[in-house]
């Protein structure tokens, strides 16, 4: 299976398993020009952004792992072209959380990171 459909794949069953959760699902994969957003839902009052990270095992580390610095500055970045674009209130509150799989099991940082310029 290549990365892509790999990539799709749990990003479905990361939307349902937060669906399952009370979230409200608004994007999958939401792109513009600077970068890519997998979720885009509704938490309560929160509008989050999504990361979605999977390992089949932990060989390669532990997949929040791989959300570094430099990923995170350009989650952030995106997510304030989509506030823009969508016209969204400057006081929406928002958050960024980090769905990581791990071979079956789901784990789930809310918060995971600050707002990085």
């Amino acid at each position: 299976m290549n990365k892509r459909k790999t990539g799709t794949e749990y990003e479905e069953l990361a939307a349902r398993w937060l669906t399952g959760k009370g979230f409200e699902i608004l994007e999958k994969n939401y792109r513009c020009r600077i970068g890519e957003i997998d979720l885009i839902a509704r938490d309560g009052r929160y509008l989050v952004f999504v990361e979605v990270k999977y390992r089949s095992d932990e060989k390669a580390g532990d997949p929040s792992e791989a959300v570094n610095w430099y990923k995170q500055k350009k989650i952030c970045q995106t997510a304030s072209w989509y506030l823009r674009q969508k016209r969204i209130p400057e006081d929406m509150p928002c958050r960024f959380d980090v769905v990581s799989i791990l071979g079956s099991e789901i784990y789930h940082i809310k918060n995971a990171f600050e707002y990085a310029e």
